[in-house]
């Protein structure tokens, strides 16, 4: 890895180094390897350790680079391709959606979730935790919220909690008639339960993809699925469109 100088470029002395330090990644390190530190990083470049965290956070979130545990900062492979789209829409947990149940519980929604659902904070839903495998690796985890209404069969069901009990909310939900899905996907930060399920560090950019999943009553289920932004790149087969909504600016007083 070799050095430049930086102090005649225009543009951001961090975002010059990222290029530069991109390039590195391409010629002199192989896909697993551990980078020097930050202190000898920031030396042999001749920049701050703070322009050096700038730099590494933007390749990070470019996929590039990983921080792991007790590892450090390492040479990222290449982004999965992991297909949101769906030609066929269906109700989570149909076969081969790829997705593995973790847990059930009866929970409070956030006040975010319960505008989706279109119901009231104050009501139990039933939460589905589930994990999103690829290749062997965790690339997504998912909250599915699903009110009472929706399975209303579910009660008869001896599974208090575990696999079993989210298993068998998947399968009184795929007893309704979806008419259709909603899709939205937003950049977010890792939460720490889904930081520790997918081996990130908390507040690790990821992808929030939100699904409202309709019938004829309206909104049957909400889900919440987190995937690793510096693994993944989400991909959408040729019958999904794409609709862009500008984020709704504060007014001026």
């Amino acid at each position: 890895m070799g050095t430049t100088q930086l102090e005649s470029v225009p543009e951001p002395k961090y975002w010059h180094l990222k290029t530069v330090l991109s390039e590195a990644l391409d010629q002199d390190f192989a896909v697993g390897e551990v980078l020097p530190n930050e202190r000898e990083l920031a030396a042999r470049f001749g920049v701050a350790r703070a322009t050096l965290r700038q730099a590494l956070e933007q390749l990070e979130l470019e996929g590039r680079l990983q921080r792991r545990r007790g590892v450090g900062t390492t040479v990222a492979p290449p982004r999965l391709g992991v297909d949101v789209g769906s030609a066929r829409q269906g109700w989570p947990g149909e076969a081969a959606d790829g997705w593995q149940p973790v847990d059930a519980a009866e929970t409070l929604p956030t006040a975010a979730v319960s505008r989706l659902l279109g119901a009231s904070t104050a009501t139990y839903v039933h939460t589905v935790r589930r994990t999103r495998v690829t290749e062997g690796q965790a690339v997504a985890a998912e909250l599915l919220y699903v009110p009472a209404a929706s399975v209303p069969g579910l009660p008869g069901i001896d599974a208090p909690a575990g696999p079993a009990r989210a298993r068998a909310v998947l399968r009184e939900l795929q007893r309704l008639e979806l008419l259709g899905q909603d899709r939205s996907v937003e950049l977010g930060s890792a939460r720490a339960d889904d930081a520790k399920e997918l081996d990130r560090l908390p507040g690790a950019p990821v992808l929030v993809v939100t699904t409202r999943y309709i019938t004829a009553t309206g909104t049957a289920a909400v889900s919440i699925a987190t995937y690793r932004a510096d693994t993944c790149r989400l991909t959408f087969n040729a019958s999904g469109a794409v609709d862009i909504e500008p984020t709704p600016q504060p007014r001026a007083s």
